[in-house]
């Protein structure tokens, strides 16, 4: 008998231990990744090496679950999100995996065009149409489109960029029909829509859906940028530093350890990012001697000024540099002397 409820003991304890470990909550947890050597993830054929590193920072998250979430609660740059403040309604974990990777190749993109114009290379762009990143529930896409879907043209008209797909759509009237010809899993597949008002806005019609333009940017001298599975924005001005870093002879490094984030557009400036505090926990953990911070213009509750308090909290020596475009950020590296 005594054995039996010992069993039974051990019994709960494990599935206790089970939910308590692995059951899923509706949250999201994320905390302080890591600074990453950029040298090793990006190759400019025939580029120029660095005495220092630049360094992408990236902010580690999961899905909660009950033991992960009081841990969260009280240990210092975990934060807890509820899923709809992190996946777009309708969106499943595949769907925003797909959109962040694909913001991911968008921040590549636009990193290489900024270095590359600035360092007076050759940079060709071509459009190839544009990728579906979403689709917003109870529109008319969500009967034949999926995310990934990639549309080239509408009405029998090429479509080149989202911005002409938007204009084409948005001078549709309410009940227009549109035929949407696009490439699924290599297969060419067409759907006739008709065009609704969006849940949010009454008075503007479309098809409900996120997109992007698909974009070749080919460049001389060739470059190869492997980023795995690294998702989001946010590493844009830290690539283009470090591609324009190994086109230049001048090595902008000076031999330090420069970390930093922030998104970049096709005119070189400098956004805000997620997560400001535990990336400057993951770069003071790894050494960083200098972080850039997205300026926001000198706003008040800017991503600098959070580095700078999360710095001070945090008693690092680290120097937290404030830009607002890849220029900046170029400038301040050019002033600083060699390290000794």
């Amino acid at each position: 008998m005594k054995s039996r409820r010992n069993i039974a003991a051990v019994t709960c304890g494990v599935i206790l231990a089970f939910i308590l470990s692995f059951y899923p909550l509706p949250y999201y947890i994320t905390k302080p990744g890591m600074a990453q050597d950029l040298s090793p993830i990006i190759k400019v054929e025939g580029g120029y090496e660095e005495e220092g590193n630049l360094m992408l920072t990236t902010v580690s998250m999961a899905k909660a679950t009950p033991l992960a979430y009081a841990l969260a609660r009280v240990q210092d740059f975990q934060e807890i999100y509820p899923v709809q403040d992190i996946r777009q309604e309708g969106e499943n974990d595949e769907e925003y995996t797909y959109r962040q990777l694909n913001m991911m190749e968008t921040s590549k993109e636009s990193a290489i065009l900024i270095a590359y114009k600035h360092a007076g290379k050759k940079v060709e762009i071509k459009n190839h149409g544009v990728y579906i990143l979403g689709i917003i529930p109870n529109m008319p896409a969500e009967e034949r489109l999926q995310v990934g879907d990639r549309v080239y043209k509408v009405d029998g008209k090429n479509i080149e960029t989202s911005e002409e797909f938007v204009e084409y759509v948005t001078n549709k009237k309410l009940g227009d029909k549109v035929k949407i010809e696009f490439q699924r899993d290599g297969s060419n597949q067409a759907a006739e829509l008709k065009v609704a008002p969006f849940p949010q806005f009454k008075n503007k019609v479309g098809l409900g859906i996120t997109l992007v333009t698909d974009r070749e940017v080919k460049v001389k001298p060739d470059i190869k940028i492997d980023t795995e599975k690294i998702g989001g924005p946010s590493a844009g001005l830290m690539f283009s530093l470090e591609i324009y870093n190994q086109l230049t002879k001048e090595d902008l490094t000076r031999g330090y350890e420069i970390a930093g984030t922030g998104t970049i557009d096709d005119e070189g400036r400098v956004g805000p990012i997620g997560g400001i505090s535990q990336k400057i926990a993951a770069a003071a953990n790894s050494g960083a001697e200098i972080f850039f911070a997205p300026n926001e213009n000198g706003a008040k509750g800017s991503n600098y000024r959070e580095a700078l308090a999360t710095a001070k909290k945090i008693d690092t020596d680290m120097k937290i540099v404030p830009v607002d475009t890849f220029e900046e950020a170029v400038n301040y590296l050019k002033s600083l002397k060699e390290k000794k």
